[in-house]
């Protein structure tokens, strides 16, 4: 900013072996794929702002709504996940491909 250089430091611990740009892969990949998995399930499902206190029926709501957007991820057509959930929520036929995650033909 402002024509600052800064520059930061992370350490990580693994026993996986690799040079420091094999390793820096892994880890920008790593947190690549945690980062896409929670942005998608705040704006698909709003997960943040879902606020139940239970500890297993939150725990159970999360593994639910990973595996709905995994499906949804697969489900046939380009449209967005929001858009592929309102589909589903009209045609019975698409809900139905989506639950078992097959593709329309």
């Amino acid at each position: 900013m402002n024509g600052v250089n800064t520059s930061t430091t992370h350490y990580y611990f693994t026993s996986r072996r690799g040079t420091a740009e094999e390793l820096g892969h892994w880890v920008r990949r790593h947190w690549s794929i945690e980062n896409e998995l929670h942005w998608g399930l705040d704006v698909v499902f709003g997960e943040d702002a879902h606020r139940t206190r239970d500890r297993n029926a939150s725990a159970n709501l999360g593994q639910i709504r990973r595996t709905a957007l995994s499906l949804l991820k697969q489900a046939p057509g380009k449209q967005s996940k929001p858009t592929k959930i309102i589909k589903a929520a009209g045609d019975l036929e698409y809900l139905k491909e989506v639950l078992q995650g097959n593709s329309v033909v």
